[in-house]
């Protein structure tokens, strides 16, 4: 998302007449508040003053034209800032606030041209920088995108939407760990700012840590109560989690909120149908595709149900149907492999389930099912890069992602996320000795960015925790000359980061306590609730 339009407020009063620049301030003040209705008449009343010089009539167009946008009223938008750009072609604002608006109208090209001209005028502008970024990232063009949040990012290391825009990168880049790190800064600087906590919880959905997201997912509809989309996201990691109940809500709550989204019905279809629930989860299938009769996914869904109350040959129907919809949907790839299963092809359902996980990495369903036929996440898509591992680990390639895999520890599969070009290599594999028991860091290079003298090569560390087969974060640790600081306690990990913030991850031992403490609360209010407080409690319960 690219920032707000931003109005020079203020700008050049002091070289008005005064009624003018009372005029003037009390517009800005107007637009700050909020009310950008008044602000288009106090701005229009400045500008009648006929002395005004070409510079600050440019400034009070560029802020009317801004109000304008707010209204709704682009065209008359547009025409302010046209204006304000031929009197006063230097003002790098007009173009950073011109292109954002056309950016929202989908002009992304005419866009990037504007931000352009707004970063020559002023190199050090950093929300034009942000801004172009965005348009970058609409436009497919994710290294470019990147370049420029990150130089953004140092120019507003506090500021929380380049760090979202980073972050909402290296999402559609495939790397939900670097994009989890930029999100929670983001949301560090602007503890309100639910976009960042929705971006995060799918970040971490992608990586399989559900009470994680659920959190994030809950302080987000704390902020956007009113919004469907986050209570459907809940819901599918409430279902992951196995809580089935809270799922139902959630999805339940979603329906009320949009009742014509096809997309609440197939998903509250499937919950009732691993609760066993049928002629529940027929009836919401059913109207599910009565709404979008193209959609694959309640075709999916209502062929696993259909499997799972025993009619395997009438869900092969809707799995043939949602696989001409959309052959390569990880929920399709799913149920077809589901059906797979149920007729004994267990190598076939096998591809389909890594399939299905390799396009939605988050889709639990596919994973338990994995587990269930004892298959691991090794594939023969899997090719080996030579003399890339370390210890007992080996790196392969899938597509355009890289693995650490091991023979020893056959249910991790550390992603290695590259900072630049080039192959990884694992150059460290330690085990932490107590009271870390079970973490280690796997260290790799993570190819080479470009800098200021050249091509500067990059290292990332992953931060394992062995028992719980599972990765706890990923970290810079190289960029060139620099190298992070790692500060390790009993239960956590402190990084002051190459980039010059500091990331904290909190290890397993301290979540184990954490839960522990949890567990010890929930028995002394149940001890509480049982132990009667007064002799007539005692004879009367």
């Amino acid at each position: 998302m690219a920032c707000a339009l931003l109005p020079a407020i203020g700008a050049g009063a002091l070289a008005a007449p005064a009624e003018t620049g009372l005029k003037a301030q009390d517009a800005a003040t107007a637009l700050v508040r909020g009310d950008a209705g008044q602000a288009v008449v106090g701005y229009t009343d400045a500008l009648k003053d006929a002395g005004l010089t070409n510079d600050r009539r440019a400034t009070l167009l560029n802020d009317r034209a801004v109000a304008y946008a707010r209204l709704g009223q682009t065209k008359l938008a547009i025409d302010d800032f046209n204006r304000a750009a031929q009197l006063f072609p230097e003002y790098a604002a007009i173009y950073n606030n011109r292109g954002n608006l056309l950016l929202a109208l989908g002009y992304t090209e005419e866009a990037i041209k504007d931000f352009n001209r707004a970063i020559v005028l002023a190199p050090g502008y950093a929300a034009a920088l942000s801004n172009r970024a965005g348009a970058l990232a609409k436009d497919g063009d994710h290294g470019e995108a990147l370049r420029d949040y990150t130089a953004a990012v140092r120019l507003m290391p506090q500021a929380a939407a380049p760090l979202a825009g980073r972050g909402r990168v290296h999402m559609a880049a495939g790397r939900p760990h670097a994009a989890i790190r930029d999100f929670s800064r983001a949301v560090t600087s602007d503890p309100r700012f639910a976009a960042a906590y929705r971006n995060r919880a799918e970040a971490k959905l992608d990586i399989l840590r559900m009470g994680d997201a659920i959190e994030d997912l809950s302080r987000a509809i704390a902020f956007d109560v009113s919004n469907p989309e986050l209570y459907l996201l809940r819901g599918q990691a409430y279902l992951a989690s196995d809580n089935a109940a809270a799922a139902l809500k959630d999805y339940s709550h979603a329906i009320t909120l949009a009742p014509a989204m096809a997309r609440g019905y197939a998903e509250r279809g499937l919950a009732y149908g691993l609760t066993q629930s049928f002629d529940l989860a027929f009836a919401d299938l059913n109207r599910a595709i009565e709404l979008d009769p193209r959609g694959a996914l309640a075709f999916a869904y209502r062929a696993v149900v259909y499997k799972m109350s025993g009619q395997t040959d009438v869900g092969l129907k809707d799995a043939e149907t949602a696989a001409k919809i959309d052959p390569d949907g990880a929920e399709v790839l799913w149920a077809k492999a589901e059906i797979e299963e149920a007729q004994g092809r267990v190598e076939l359902a096998v591809a389909d389930y890594k399939k299905a996980l390799a396009a939605k990495p988050r889709l639990k369903l596919a994973s338990d099912a994995l587990t269930r036929l004892g298959a691991d996440g090794a594939d023969a898509e899997d090719r080996e890069i030579a003399d890339a591992g370390v210890d007992v680990w080996r790196v392969v390639q899938r597509g355009s992602q890289f693995y650490a895999v091991s023979e020893r520890y056959r249910r991790l599969r550390i992603p290695l996320e590259m900072a630049g070009a080039g192959t990884p290599k694992l150059l460290e594999f330690e085990i932490k000795k107590p009271p870390l028991r079970g973490i280690a860091i796997l260290r790799f290079s993570a190819g080479a960015i470009a800098s200021e003298t050249g091509p500067a090569p990059t290292e990332q560390v992953a931060i394992l925790d062995l028992q719980a087969n599972s990765v706890i974060g990923i970290e810079p640790h190289r960029e060139g000359d620099k190298v992070a600081n790692w500060t390790w306690q009993n239960d956590r990990v402190v990084v002051a980061s190459v980039d010059g913030a500091t990331d904290e991850f909190m290890l397993r031992n301290a979540q184990v306590r954490a839960a522990e403490q949890e567990q010890r609360r929930q028995r002394r209010q149940q001890q509480q609730r049982a132990k009667p407080k007064t002799f007539f409690q005692f004879l009367f319960n």
